[in-house]
């Protein structure tokens, strides 16, 4: 039985997330269900394919990912259902698969076509869990949707870079748990434009021109302990999903603030990556 993950923007007060639940076990017994989350902010597309890109690889392949972000159906944002890297993923087409498919082109897409057949008014629960469960069982995509070719792209996931490409535009596309913002330059991007050139990170009216790999990688060890003063500074870095990251060395959004507060780092503040 194929593993069903959740990626939702619902919180977990309410009982939207209990009844998908219960609905999936009610149609499959001896399913597997994970949270991925459920704490998205509200129908953030950027910030949904970031969370699921860097979660869905971690699962097996074959594993079903339900996307439940600005689900709702109407004329412009119609539901899909993908095979993209062996995962299947089914998400409402508002551009949450571009992320995901920048590096990666989907084996399979379908519109879903089940509508009429399932009623609803909550189409996470209804008509996804029914896709889910029909794949999980072993069903072809073909059989709830017709096949298309593509799927909505949202271009703000993607930095543009100059002419001359001296310099790599971007943007804060996540915030984290600890308020490091996060860009949607990747390091694979800065290295095919950088070629080894020297540089400066500008973001808002800070600017850095060393990148680290690890967080702690600025500390000079050789300092007593307790003679080292590096809470608070400000950094750059690759981080575990290799996007340039700025953030403040051991943060806190409840006491001492984050570089989203401290630099008001907030979502699609401009970042820039300039090459000499």
């Amino acid at each position: 039985m194929s593993i069903i993950t959740l990626t939702t923007d619902f919180g977990t007060k309410d009982h939207f997330v209990g009844a998908i639940k219960g609905t999936i076990y009610s149609e499959l017994p001896d399913a597997r269900i994970v949270d991925i989350t459920h704490h998205i902010s509200p129908f953030s597309i950027s910030e949904t394919a970031y969370v699921l890109k860097n979660a869905y690889k971690g699962f097996p392949e074959g594993s079903i990912h339900i996307i439940g972000v600005d689900s709702e159906l109407n004329e412009e944002n119609k539901h899909i259902a993908i095979k993209l890297d062996n995962h299947y993923f089914i998400c409402p087409d508002n551009g949450v698969i571009s992320l995901l498919a920048s590096e990666i082109k989907p084996e399979q897409i379908v519109e879903i076509n089940i509508h009429d057949r399932v009623e609803s008014i909550f189409p996470v629960l209804d008509v996804f869990v029914k896709v889910a469960c029909h794949i999980a069982r072993g069903g072809k995509l073909e059989v709830i949707g017709k096949p298309i070719e593509t799927y909505k792209k949202i271009t703000e996931l993607q930095p543009s870079i100059s002419t001359d490409k001296s310099t790599i535009n971007g943007c804060i596309m996540y915030v984290d748990n600890y308020g490091n913002a996060i860009s949607n330059i990747s390091k694979k991007l800065f290295n095919e434009i950088g070629r080894g050139r020297d540089f400066e990170v500008n973001a808002n009216r800070y600017t850095f021109k060393e990148i680290y790999t690890k967080y702690s990688e600025f500390i000079d060890f050789s300092i007593p302990k307790e003679d080292r003063q590096y809470d608070g500074n400000r950094l750059a870095l690759f981080n575990s999903a290799n996007y340039i990251e700025i953030a403040i060395f051991k943060s806190n959004l409840k006491t001492v603030g984050g570089a989203s507060t401290l630099l008001g780092l907030n979502y699609r503040k401009p970042i820039t990556v300039k090459f000499f």
